[in-house]
């Protein structure tokens, strides 16, 4: 059976399997792909916020006729203590943050956080897994470049640390970047929560675990037909 994986990857994984790195060419492209490679089935294992991506693999996989399955990690749920403000976009952000000068911990990527240059009476320290270049054009930004997971115990040193009494932050779900949640409630802290994207309505999981289990079942059907 071979698998394709639709998703982006910084570092090649540590198996001994093709890697790609890079675009496809939209869904075009990426069904072209599957084609050619003659791909049995497709595993979109994209950020929860990769909306564009997730698009594109449901429309080649349905152009290709090659089954799909999402792995999507379920939601943060808002528990007692959180003081959340749900926004749509980034700019919604970057509004819910008042005129009045706080000091702000923006934990999004890179290309995210642009709009908040619109914004420049706040104090901003960004956290993201690549460095933030160009940096943002306001008088006031740290810059921390890091990779999850995160711990509660940490995340609350470093919002106590930098004097922190807001934060921007994406519903990613997991345990790996939660601490930052638990800290702002411990911390009593708002938390301007982006909601995520509508995503394509494909067959779905939320463990690898399943994913593993669907993919047997696959590979049975695809020896049963003789494939």
């Amino acid at each position: 059976m071979t698998l394709s994986l639709a998703g982006r990857t910084a570092r090649p994984l540590p198996q001994a399997v093709p890697v790609r790195i890079g675009g496809f060419g939209a869904a075009a492209g990426l069904a072209d792909y599957l084609r050619n490679e003659g791909v049995d089935a497709l595993i979109d294992v994209t950020h929860p916020y990769a909306g564009i991506i997730s698009a594109n693999a449901a429309k080649a996989a349905r152009d290709a006729s090659v089954p799909l399955l999402a792995l999507r990690r379920a939601p943060w749920s808002r528990v007692e203590g959180d003081l959340w403000i749900e926004v749509d976009t980034v700019e919604d952000a970057v509004e819910a943050l008042g005129k009045a000068p706080r000091r702000v911990f923006l934990a999004l990527g890179r290309k995210e956080i642009q709009p908040f240059t619109a914004a420049p009476q706040h104090a901003y320290l960004v956290r993201s897994v690549d460095p933030v270049d160009p940096p943002l054009a306001v008088p006031h930004a740290i810059y921390i470049a890091a990779r999850g997971p995160f711990s509660e115990a940490d995340d609350h040193a470093l919002l106590k640390r930098h004097r922190i009494d807001a934060l921007v932050a994406k519903n990613s779900g997991g345990e790996g970047t939660y601490g930052k949640i638990a800290a702002a409630r411990a911390l009593h802290l708002p938390v301007i929560v982006l909601k995520r994207p509508a995503l394509p309505r494909v067959a779905s999981v939320e463990t690898v675990e399943e994913v593993l289990a669907w993919l047997d079942h696959a590979s049975a059907s695809s020896a049963a037909r003789g494939v």
